[in-house]
């Protein structure tokens, strides 16, 4: 049982504040990696998680990557921090959280891709004109920060 659920079991569904990170992944065409979850049902998101005890910010975002693709993931730069009342969630099972969400993109990566079938349908690299309808709105906000931010410099090499 990880941190999460033994703080859940002593709290139950209450309120709490958690602390999670996602990455852009960018290929070498300037493609994103995005992620069809199976939590929310199916909608494209980021590849990230939850942190655990111990961790810092970017080896939640570089554990969360390995566990639910298989990438390694190098040289995380910061797109932004977020947080506040419109990142307030009820889980389908009623608990309830605030999170706080470090967000980072990177370009260096390697390994094969892997779906994790207890968190994933599928993985593929979208064009950043052709998103999924279908996405996490916290994650297409990510996206859209990390797109302005990013704009002047060229995310293809």
């Amino acid at each position: 049982m990880g941190y999460i659920e033994e703080l859940r079991a002593v709290v139950g569904h209450r309120p709490l504040i958690f602390v999670g990170a996602v990455v852009v992944i960018v290929d070498s065409d300037g493609r994103l990696l995005l992620e069809e979850r199976k939590f929310p049902k199916d909608l494209w998101g980021l590849p990230g998680g939850l942190m655990e005890l111990g961790e810092s910010t970017e080896d939640t975002a570089k554990r969360e990557v390995m566990e639910e693709t298989g990438l390694t993931v190098e040289a995380l730069q910061l797109i932004n921090v977020y947080s506040g009342p419109q990142h307030f969630v009820v889980a389908e099972n009623g608990d309830e959280f605030y999170v706080v969400t470090v967000a980072y993109y990177s370009k260096d990566y390697h390994g094969e891709l892997i779906v994790d079938k207890k968190e994933s349908l599928s993985f593929k690299f979208f064009s950043p004109d052709g998103l999924p309808e279908k996405m996490v709105g916290s994650h297409r906000a990510v996206i859209e920060d990390f797109l302005d931010k990013y704009r002047s410099i060229s995310i293809k090499e």
